[in-house]
């Protein structure tokens, strides 16, 4: 079987190269790696400290899980080097410079060479892979240096390959992990069942990184200015199908900010074609004198949105007509209630929002306005923004969870 998993890497490289041509992401891809072990290398022989932990994150999502973990363990102990690794670009490209690790690059492909250069190269302490990651190359070698490995923030379901008939050799490959910590009942019930009980139920570290923005969160002057006490939806990480149902929806008494999750200019000018009854504005041409009047601000750069939320009444969070949604807790810890699409069964916060009554799905535009219609209502919003922001607020603490067994065994 690992002969098999090492073609289907080779198998992945290939159609990495083949869609380089035509995927600027696949480009990104190929580029970030070239020459990678030179850089490791570079950076790891000019550290002033031996004692190097290392981050693995697939993407932007599970940077944000790793990320209080990094930011609690740098607070703890300030000499400890942090080395960060992402899969995807869409983690690399915009946390590259994120000042919480030392070394940040993007993982080397799995297979057993690579998987032994890096870990001679680095020799870390410790090592986090965060949520679901599974890289069984890099995940044996650490296993043979007994490299202490942790999976943070973890979680699993039915329908895993490790809880298959067919999964024997994955489920095997789950002894290379010196304890696994979950995220919610489900997941530990799994891996008991499967023979493994170094499983401990800590929780999900988003929640304190939610948490502590909205706590210590940034004053932007000139999107206050918008809201000006008025009712605001704020749409969050929004795509095209999203888009087409909010701009249905006649502001009347709201203002609306949109954040899109792709801020190319094509994709821009198609908000603003779809709003064009109204005033709208974008914030890199935003100024004091023309804030006000707008009633449309549509946000034109990365990595203010979870600043946003802090201005809005109602959020609207993209996603769920496609692959899944995109963050719903940043909003919920402000107190916003959340609408998103249909596409939310694997994300355990959505359903248990719904379920609770600060959440909302819905299919289609009729949906929407019906939801938006009940949300008018003074005291139902009050209530689903109160249950919001207690859902987080009684979930936070996962980090010290962890790091409290990790660092004291």
């Amino acid at each position: 079987m690992r002969f098999f998993y090492n073609i289907s890497i080779f198998f992945y490289y290939l159609v990495i190269r083949i869609a380089s041509f035509f995927n600027p992401k696949a480009v990104l891809w190929l580029k970030g790696r070239k020459n990678v072990f030179d850089r490791i290398e570079s950076a790891i022989r000019t550290s002033e400290s031996k004692q190097l932990i290392w981050f693995h994150c697939a993407s932007l999502g599970e940077f944000e899980q790793g990320r209080p973990l990094m930011e609690k363990l740098k607070k703890q102990n300030p000499s400890v080097k942090i080395i960060l690794t992402f899969f995807s670009p869409s983690g690399y490209e915009i946390r590259k410079n994120y000042s919480g690790a030392d070394h940040i690059f993007y993982l080397p492909m799995d297979t057993p060479s690579n998987a032994k250069k890096f870990i001679e190269i680095v020799k870390p302490e410790k090592v986090f892979f965060v949520k679901y990651e599974f890289w069984f190359n890099y995940l044996n070698e650490l296993k043979r240096k007994n490299i202490p490995t942790y999976l943070v923030s973890g979680i699993f379901r039915d329908d895993h390959y490790f809880f298959k008939s067919t999964g024997a050799w994955f489920r095997k490959q789950l002894v290379t992990f010196t304890h696994f910590y979950v995220q919610d009942e489900k997941s530990l019930t799994l891996l008991n069942a499967i023979g493994y009980s170094n499983v401990t139920l800590a929780g999900d570290t988003r929640f304190d990184r939610v948490f502590e923005l909205a706590s210590n969160v940034k004053q932007i002057d000139l999107v206050k200015q918008f809201a000006a006490d008025k009712t605001v939806l704020i749409v969050g990480s929004s795509w095209k199908e999203d888009e087409e149902i909010i701009s249905s929806f006649k502001l009347d008494h709201f203002k609306l900010i949109v954040a899109p999750h792709e801020i190319d200019k094509a994709h821009l000018d198609s908000i603003i074609g779809r709003f064009s009854a109204v005033s709208v504005l974008l914030y890199s041409n935003a100024t004091e004198l023309n804030i006000k009047d707008a009633n449309v601000l549509v946000i034109d750069n990365i990595g203010m949105l979870s600043s946003l939320y802090q201005y809005g009444t109602i959020a609207f969070i993209g996603g769920g007509f496609g692959k899944g949604i995109h963050n719903i807790l940043e909003a919920a810890t402000f107190g916003l209630p959340v609408i998103f699409g249909p596409n939310y069964k694997k994300f355990t916060e959505a359903k248990e929002l719904i379920k609770f009554g600060g959440a909302f799905s819905i299919k289609d535009v009729f949906e929407f306005e019906k939801t938006m219609q009940l949300l008018s209502d003074e005291q139902v919003l009050k209530t689903a923004s109160m249950i919001s922001k207690m859902y987080v607020k009684n979930r936070i603490g996962a980090t010290d969870r962890v790091l409290s067994k990790v660092l004291n065994p």
